[in-house]
C-alpha cells in the first residue's frame, strides 16, 4: 500500500492524525521512531534550513526536494506544506504532480498571494475567491491517484474574518479538496466552531506563541478535528539546545558535558547502520561459496 493510500485510510478512520513538524531527514526519522503515525514537512522549517524566514522565499523545486528526501527516509506518511502552489492554476497543477511523484501523501495549498507569509504573522494578502477555486480545481485534476490528499488552506480569518474563512473552506471542498485547513482561528470559540461549520475533514495547526490558543490534542480530537500538525515542535527546541550548547562551549573553552550520553555508533544506529552493515557482505556470499 502506498503512503498516500495509508494516509487516505487514516483520514477516514475517525481517529485524529497527529503529525509533528519535520525539517529534514533527521527530524523525520525521529518522529517516525517516536511512534507518530505521520510527519509534517513544515515550510517554515524548510525555509530555516536554507537560511531564510518563512516569507515565501523558497521555490517549489526546493520544497519538493526536501519533501522527497524526508519521504524516502521514513516509514510513515508525510504531509507537506506546498504554500500557494507557486503561481496560478498551471503552476498548481505541476506542483501537485511533483509532490505526488516525490512520495508525499498529502499537501496543503493556500489562498495567499505569492510570495506568502507565515500564517501567524500580520499583513497577509489573499487571492480572490475565483482564483482560489481555480487553483483548488487544478490541484484536484492533477492528482494521479484518488488517494493523494489535497488539503485546502485558507488564511482569510486574519484578513477578512471568520465567516469568510468558513465560506472559503466549504467552497474548496465543493471544488475538489479532500480536507480543509482554516489557518489561525483566534479564540477557543472559533477553534471549536470550525469542525461544526466545515463540511469535511479539518486540520488544526498548533503553533506555540501563534494566534491560535493552546489546546490539548485530546480536546482537538473531541472537537472533531481529523488532523493536527505541530510544525514548530522540534525546530524551536533544536534552536534552544544549540544556543545552550554553543554558549557552554564558549564559557568552558572545551567540549561541554553532553545533554545525553551518545557515541558515533549510537548515533549511526538511529539512521539504519545495522541494515547497511549487513549489506557489506550480503552480496559476496555466493562468490565465496563458488570459490570453495
Amino acid at each position: 500500500m502506498s503512503q498516500a493510500a495509508r494516509f487516505s485510510a487514516m483520514l477516514k478512520s475517525g481517529k485524529m492524525i497527529v503529525a509533528p513538524g519535520a525539517i529534514d531527514c533527521i527530524t523525520g526519522k525521529l518522529i517516525d521512531q517516536a511512534g507518530f503515525e505521520a510527519a509534517y514537512m513544515t515550510g517554515a522549517g524548510t525555509s530555516a534550513t536554507l537560511g531564510y524566514p518563512d516569507y515565501g522565499l523558497i521555490t517549489m523545486t526546493e520544497m519538493v526536494a526536501n519533501a522527497a528526501r524526508i519521504a524516502n527516509s521514513i516509514s510513515i506518511p508525510l504531509i507537506s506544506d506546498a504554500d500557494t502552489g507557486y503561481g496560478n492554476e498551471l503552476n498548481m497543477f505541476r506542483t501537485v504532480q511533483e509532490f505526488e511523484r516525490a512520495g508525499v501523501a498529502a499537501i496543503h495549498v493556500e489562498d495567499q498571494v505569492f510570495p506568502k507569509r507565515c500564517g501567524h504573522l500580520e499583513n497577509k494578502e489573499l487571492v480572490s475567491r475565483e482564483d482560489y477555486v481555480a487553483k483548488i480545481r487544478a490541484a484536484a485534476a492533477a492528482k494521479r491517484t484518488p488517494d493523494f490528499t489535497i488539503i485546502a488552506r485558507t488564511d482569510s480569518r486574519a484578513v477578512v474574518g471568520f465567516d469568510e474563512a468558513i465560506a472559503r473552506a466549504n467552497l474548496a471542498l465543493a471544488n475538489g479538496a479532500d480536507a480543509v485547513f482554516v489557518e489561525a482561528p483566534q479564540t477557543m470559540d472559533e477553534v471549536e466552531k470550525v469542525p461544526t461549520l466545515v463540511k469535511g475533514p479539518c486540520l488544526l495547526n498548533m503553533v506555540r506563541g501563534g494566534k491560535t490558543p493552546d489546546i490539548a490534542l485530546a480536546d482537538a480530537e473531541r472537537m472533531g478535528y481529523a488532523i493536527s500538525i505541530l510544525p514548530g515542535l522540534l525546530l524551536g527546541n533544536i534552536i534552544a539546545i544549540c544556543d545552550q550548547t554553543l554558549a557552554e562551549t564558549k564559557r568552558l573553552g572545551k567540549y561541554p558535558p553532553p545533554l545525553v550520553e551518545s557515541s558515533p555508533a549510537r548515533t549511526f544506529a538511529r539512521f539504519g547502520a545495522a541494515d547497511w552493515d549487513a549489506r557489506r557482505t550480503a552480496f559476496r556470499d555466493e562468490l565465496k561459496a563458488a570459490a570453495e
